[in-house]
């Protein structure tokens, strides 16, 4: 970890992210905090001992500053938290610092996406897929793709989304029968509403599901969002419908939560 020494002693300072904390009690009655805190670069157990009620107690998916000494407990490092307070504002911190972050920044991966959109010559697409972006981009820019599997990063939503666009453009490429505009235009909504499905803590990261995420999932809303911005934006029903599907079918099997089996080229290219 990017913890700084600052003296002679063993003792680091630095900025993390707590991804656990629980109270518990010693053999001698005593009340500690037994933590997991992280940065980009990996993660350490941290013991607070003799902790009372009423002092600061850290709170999962937050940065907090801590002040300790590292060591090994069992041939494994362990960090003794002595002190540690919560983040400032005029702490100047860089969250990507501390927090796994996709590897390019979110503004600039949603003007290299919308640059594609701004050259299709299929008017409707163009339009929907513009629209879409319009309601959904900003709150892409940070979101991550998953909570555990897959781009579990800030911004990794939109690096996920860029890396399956650039390769569907491949494979379009390759075979002249793809409808290539169709194509990335489901590769860019596909998990749009991700952006709805994830509780998102103040870290950034998932900290679980929302209600209709649990309930309905990104795959259906994503295409319950596209009929309704096509109807707002006269786009004609086919268009909609086509990457309505492609939304509903990406992943694959119903087993995989997919509603339908793609049904075309293009959906099963995607999925």
């Amino acid at each position: 970890m990017n913890l700084k020494e600052i003296d002679g002693n063993g003792t680091v300072e630095g900025f993390v992210l707590v991804k656990s904390c629980d109270k518990k009690t010693a053999k001698n009655g005593s009340v500690f905090l037994d933590m997991w805190l992280a940065d980009k670069t990996g993660e350490i157990n941290a013991k607070m001992w003799d902790w009372r009620e009423g002092a600061f107690l850290p709170e999962a998916n937050t940065i907090i500053k801590v002040r300790g000494v590292q060591s090994e407990y069992n041939g494994t490092p362990q960090l003794r938290v002595d002190r540690a307070r919560v983040l400032w504002d005029n702490d100047n911190v860089d969250v990507s610092d501390i927090i796994p972050s996709a590897d390019y920044d979110g503004k600039y991966m949603m003007r290299s996406i919308r640059s594609k959109v701004d050259a299709f010559t299929n008017d409707h697409l163009r339009i929907l897929v513009t629209a879409v972006l319009d309601e959904y981009g900003d709150k892409m820019l940070d979101c991550p793709a998953a909570f555990k599997l897959h781009h579990a990063i800030r911004g990794g939503l939109l690096m996920h989304t860029l890396s399956i666009v650039k390769m569907c453009e491949c494979v379009a490429s390759i075979y002249p029968t793809v409808d290539r505009e169709l194509l990335i235009s489901g590769a860019i909504l596909h998990d749009v509403c991700k952006t709805d499905e994830f509780n998102i803590s103040a870290s950034g990261l998932v900290e679980g599901y929302t209600a209709e995420g649990t309930l309905v999932g990104h795959l259906v809303m994503g295409a319950i969002a596209v009929d309704r911005i096509a109807r707002e934006n006269n786009v004609d029903k086919e268009t909609a419908v086509l990457l309505e599907h492609m939304l509903i079918s990406h992943h694959g099997e119903p087993e995989y939560g997919a509603a339908t089996r793609p049904l075309f080229l293009e959906a099963e290219i995607l999925s």
